[in-house]
């Protein structure tokens, strides 16, 4: 039908037009081109009608996309606002726990010397083993990869151990300075409370002085009390009750 309408239009233009300028080629030629034209223009159209229709569906399905990113991104949004909200938590906890390992570390180390004060005023006992063992605790409190944890275990152990001699009685083989001279001597240590000392042949017996800060010689006729302390001491004889010449036991 526009084939047609847009020919019968053309016709009557071209009859309008002086005859001595047309040809029936001419005409017909023009009509040809004219039609040819009207149906690529409808082509055109219809494509663009199609392109148009695929373009809208097109842009629903990306309105539609847009709204869904759009609540995504509000949930994505408060997530991570939730994460940056544990990270600076964390964070702060973190620098916190770095102020209190410095606090404990400093409190330890207060400690630990408080600590070695004590054992060099206590009696002169197991030297050797006691500074080992306090020099163990100042190595491992100066580590930084040991865990506050773990030293303070640490220190907390020693402290038992030295606590605990406070509540045994033992028997060692101790060399010792008497009177500017060294000798071998069998000793006796009562808890923290007294330590007495006897020559191997009995004839010299004696004591720690806490107020001298010395090891002193005692009357001999003490010598078979604390020989039989002694035994006790080593299980040679049964417990029983005995009266030790304890001295001064403060200055």
């Amino acid at each position: 039908m526009s084939r047609y309408l847009a020919a019968a239009t053309l016709l009557a233009v071209l009859f309008a037009m002086p005859a001595a300028a047309q040809t029936a080629d001419d005409l017909s030629g023009t009509v040809d081109e004219t039609i040819d034209i009207a149906e690529e223009t409808q082509e055109k159209k219809d494509e663009w009608a199609d392109q148009r229709a695929e373009l809208e569906n097109r842009y629903r399905v990306a309105r539609s996309t847009v709204g869904w990113l759009e609540e995504r991104i509000a949930v994505e949004t408060q997530r991570a606002q939730a994460l940056d909200d544990r990270v600076a938590e964390l964070e702060r906890r973190l620098a916190e726990s770095g102020r209190l390992q410095a606090v404990i570390q400093d409190s330890m180390v207060a400690v630990l010397r408080r600590f070695e004060d004590v054992v060099a005023a206590d009696m002169p006992f197991l030297a050797e083993e006691r500074a080992q063992r306090l020099d163990k605790v100042r190595t491992e409190l100066a580590k930084p990869e040991v865990a506050s944890a773990e030293k303070l275990r640490r220190l907390l152990e020693a402290m038992l151990v030295e606590a605990q001699y406070g509540e045994s009685v033992e028997v060692t083989q101790e060399k010792i300075a008497i009177d500017g001279q060294e000798k071998f001597v069998d000793m006796l240590r009562v808890g923290r409370l007294a330590m007495f000392w006897v020559t191997p042949d009995g004839t010299q017996v004696g004591t720690w002085d806490p107020v001298s800060g010395d090891y002193v010689a005692m009357p001999s006729s003490e010598s078979r009390t604390i020989e039989r302390a002694m035994e006790m001491a080593t299980r040679m004889r049964p417990v029983q009750l005995l009266s030790l010449p304890l001295g001064r036991i403060e200055p």
